[in-house]
């Protein structure tokens, strides 16, 4: 697993602590707080892809690291077919050279999205609360 796919995964510099005990649907999907609709989605839209024994799906190290790394995506506000295109970059270049620097990339651009979202947040709140204060301060008066 690619440097910096291992960090955004576990926070680690290394995955040796990953086995290859498979586990379930159900497991998977207690585990990390997901629906098994969202599971079969992102089967669906191939950022996943656990081994199928009969009707029953089985999940290893592999789909569990890359199901941390979509759902840190998603926190990130990353869509998800830029989480796709980026998962298929470590599949692609293993030293790992172009998926560091599309990282890079992608993480500069939706900081500057996620700190203009902000500053719009907080102006949003302070009209907000000088509307409220209006209201309250008209109320007094009345």
């Amino acid at each position: 697993m690619g440097q910096i796919l291992q960090l955004l995964v576990i926070g680690k510099t290394h995955v040796s602590g990953m086995t290859e005990e498979k586990i379930t649907l159900k497991e998977m999907c207690a585990q990390f707080d997901v629906t098994p609709r969202t599971l079969r989605h992102y089967e669906y839209i191939e950022l996943l892809a656990p081994e199928k024994v009969g009707r029953s799906r089985r999940y290893g190290a592999r789909e569990i690291a890359r199901l941390k790394l979509i759902l840190r995506g998603r926190r990130f506000g990353f869509p998800l077919e830029e989480v796709r295109q980026w998962l298929q970059l470590y599949d692609a270049d293993p030293q790992n050279k172009l998926q560091t620097q599309t990282w890079i990339e992608m993480s500069t651009r939706q900081i500057s999205e996620l700190e203009n979202r902000k500053i719009e947040l907080e102006e949003t709140i302070q009209d907000l609360h000088r509307l409220r204060q209006k209201s309250i301060d008209s109320q007094d008066l009345g």
